[in-house]
């Protein structure tokens, strides 16, 4: 799964990695080293620009709120629980198969935090049959120290109890899409804890490379067996893990001491 993320790279530095067309320096985002569910996130899609007279899709980056609220939805209550979307059933799944053929963005990261369990626990988060307890947080990361590219989905939601007018009228609202966790070695692992990405946890964001950017953003592909090959995981080894403070797992804490490698874990757990 992917629930906390960091992302600091301004706008510029963004808009310079992507190809960004267009931004709104209002809509400017700080660093932010402890990303949550339902705070607004950058995001990178291809779009025509509203009101303009060239029908042609432009690379913006725009800020959106972090849990999908499909169009269809009579309110928005469930976005906090819509923050990822599976890989293997975002093409079926209709909370997310029109924004799958239609509406898909990147989000941009510096990397996901995840926190381990032990083995038995893990299990029975997987099978849905216990909410797994947290305990030593890891931080992953592009082991080049590049934009880690999470292949995300977008949404537009009318709140049909305000008027057009209201700044709150339409939501724009986004979900990171998961995979299976990989099991090849990481590029560098701590000396001490796990040695794959499968051994912190089942399932990771899925990591766009470069080669496949400009496919996954483009709005005219909407044939659901061409986008599915775009779901494919990334090359092993482009990823590595250090252990970080447990003071991440308070919401309510953000700094970049926050992505400080330890030398060990602060909790212990069984691998």
């Amino acid at each position: 799964m992917c629930g906390r993320y960091a992302a600091s790279r301004g706008p510029e530095d963004l808009a310079a990695v992507f190809g960004v067309e267009k931004w709104e320096p209002a809509e400017a985002l700080g660093p932010d080293y402890n990303v949550a569910p339902t705070k607004e996130v950058h995001v990178v899609l291809d779009r025509p620009l509203k009101d303009a007279d060239d029908p042609r899709p432009v690379r913006q980056l725009r800020t959106l709120r972090w849990g999908l609220v499909p169009s269809w939805a009579t309110s928005p209550e469930g976005a906090a629980r819509m923050i990822n979307a599976r890989a293997e059933t975002v093409h079926e799944k209709p909370s997310y198969r029109r924004a799958f053929a239609a509406r898909r963005c990147i989000v941009p990261a510096d990397g996901y935090y995840e926190w381990v369990t032990g083995t038995e626990e893990r299990e029975l988060e997987v099978e849905g049959r216990r909410k797994r307890p947290r305990k030593q947080p890891y931080f992953v990361l592009p082991a080049d120290g590049s934009v880690f590219a999470m292949a995300g989905l977008y949404e537009f939601w009318r709140d049909r109890t305000l008027p057009d007018d209201h700044p709150r009228a339409w939501w724009a609202t986004c979900s990171v899409i998961t995979t299976e966790a990989e099991t090849t070695p990481l590029a560098a692992a701590p000396a001490e804890g796990p040695r794959t990405l499968a051994d912190i946890h089942p399932r990771m964001p899925l990591m766009l490379t470069p080669d496949r950017w400009d496919a996954w953003l483009d709005p005219s592909r909407t044939d659901p067996g061409e986008l599915r090959s775009l779901l494919a995981p990334p090359p092993p080894g482009l990823l590595r893990a250090h252990p970080v403070s447990t003071a991440v797992s308070n919401v309510r804490n953000n700094g970049p001491e926050l992505l400080k490698e330890l030398a060990g874990p602060e909790e212990g757990t069984l691998f």
